[in-house]
C-alpha cells in the first residue's frame, strides 16, 4: 500500500526531499546479511518499496540509507523530571534507522542493573534486574514501527533516575481502536516498516508487545495522546535510597552493587570502596563510563582531552583494583563498574 484508503501520505508514497536523492545502502545490506536473510541488489528498491511512483527515493529509503539527517537521542536527566540538569545525550541517529534501534537496545540492556536482593533471604539471594528488558524491547520496537516518520522526527528515548520514557510521534492508526491496542491487535501505522520488521525476524505478529509492557507495567505505563504515544519503564530498586539532588549530588545506599548505571550523575564514590585513592583522570574515566557504557577508549580519549595511553593504562590500573571490568569483546562488549573486591 503507498497511501492509505483515505489518500494520506505515508513513509512509501512520499518522496525524501531533493537533497537526499542520491542515497547509498551499504548498512541495510550488511544489516540483512547479519541476520541471514538475502537482499539482492537488483530487485531491493523494488522489494523493500524505497521508490515512489515516479521513481524518487521515498522517506522509507532515507529512514534505511547510510546517511541521514534524523537525529535519534537517548537524553539522560540527573533528576525525576526534564527540569532537572540534562547529564548527557547519546546520538544514536543520522543513519540507517534499524543500526539506531539496536544501538538504542544495546544502551537499554546495558544500564539494566542487576541488584541483590537480600531481604528476607534463608539461602541465595535473589539477583533482581532494574526493569523488565523485554518490556523496554517491546517499547521500543513498537516507537519505530509506528512513529509518525513523515515529520522526519524520531522516538525519543529520555532516561530519568526512577524511570524510562519512550515517545513517539503520532497516535494510534486511523483504524486502530483503543481496546485493540491493549489486546495486541496491532494495526501498524507503517505496514511496510512492520514487515521488513517481521521478514528480519525484529518482531513478530503474535501482538505480544503491548499485553508483554501492560503485563509488567500495567496499562496506566501507555500514554496515548492524539499526537504521540509515551511507553514508561519504571525503574525497581532493591533497598536503595531514591535519588536525590543534595548540594548538588545525589545519593544512593552503597550496599547496593551499581554497576553500568547511566542514569545517574551518581558520585564514583557510590560504587566503589572509599579506601581507593584515584587520581582526577580516573575519576573522569569512570564519569564517561558511567554516563555512557559501551564508550570507546579512543572516545574517552578524545573527550578528555588525553593520551589513548595515559587512558589506557588508567583503564587497567582500573581493572586491577576492581573497580572496572570488561564485559563482553572490545568490539561489542561494554563496560561495568563494579564495587571494591580488595
Amino acid at each position: 500500500m503507498n497511501t492509505l484508503s483515505n489518500g494520506i501520505p505515508t513513509i512509501v508514497s512520499m518522496a525524501a526531499p531533493d537533497y537526499a536523492q542520491e542515497l547509498t545502502f551499504e548498512k541495510l545490506f550488511m544489516y540483512y546479511g547479519a541476520k541471514g536473510v538475502a537482499l539482492r541488489k537488483e530487485t531491493f528498491k523494488k522489494s523493500l518499496k524505497l521508490l515512489t511512483a515516479d521513481g524518487r527515493y521515498n522517506i522509507m529509503a532515507l529512514l534505511l540509507s547510510d546517511v541521514n539527517d534524523i537525529p535519534i537521542r537517548v537524553s539522560v536527566f540527573s533528576g525525576k523530571s526534564k527540569a532537572d540538569t540534562l547529564f548527557s545525550v547519546k546520538e544514536y541517529g543520522n543513519t540507517c534507522i534499524l543500526y539506531a534501534m539496536d544501538k538504542i537496545l544495546e544502551y537499554g540492556d546495558a544500564i539494566n542493573i542487576i541488584q541483590a536482593d537480600e531481604r528476607g533471604r534463608i539461602s541465595e539471594r535473589k539477583d533482581i534486574p532494574l526493569f523488565d528488558y523485554e518490556a523496554f524491547h517491546e517499547a521500543v520496537l513498537n516507537a519505530f514501527i509506528h512513529n509518525k516518520w513523515l515529520g522526519m522526527n524520531a522516538p525519543m528515548i529520555s532516561v530519568f533516575t526512577d524511570r524510562i520514557e519512550i515517545l513517539s510521534h503520532g497516535g494510534l492508526g486511523l483504524e486502530q481502536d483503543l481496546e485493540g491496542f491493549y489486546k495486541g491487535v496491532s494495526i501498524p501505522v507503517n505496514e511496510i516498516l512492520a514487515s521488513m520488521f517481521l521478514q528480519l525476524r525484529l518482531s513478530e505478529r503474535s501482538g505480544r508487545g503491548v499485553p508483554k509492557i501492560v503485563g509488567a507495567y500495567g496499562r496506566e505505563s501507555i500514554k496515548i495522546e492524539k499526537n504521540f504515544i509515551v511507553v514508561t519503564i519504571p525503574f525497581n530498586r532493591i533497598n536503595v535510597t531514591p535519588f536525590e539532588l543534595n548540594e548538588g549530588q545525589p545519593t544512593i545506599n552503597p550496599t547496593v552493587k551499581a554497576t553500568t548505571n547511566a542514569t545517574t550523575n551518581a558520585t564514583i564514590n557510590a560504587t566503589i570502596n572509599a579506601t581507593i585513592k584515584l587520581t582526577d583522570s580516573q575519576k573522569k574515566i569512570l564519569e564517561k563510563i558511567l554516563s555512557n557504557p559501551i564508550i570507546t577508549q579512543i572516545e574517552i580519549a578524545e573527550q578528555l582531552n588525553l593520551h589513548r595511553v595515559s587512558v589506557t593504562r588508567s583503564i587497567t590500573k582500573l581493572q586491577k583494583l576492581g573497580v572496572l571490568k570488561r564485559v563482553g569483546s572490545n568490539k561489542t562488549g561494554y563496560w561495568e563498574i563494579i564495587e571494591n573486591v580488595l
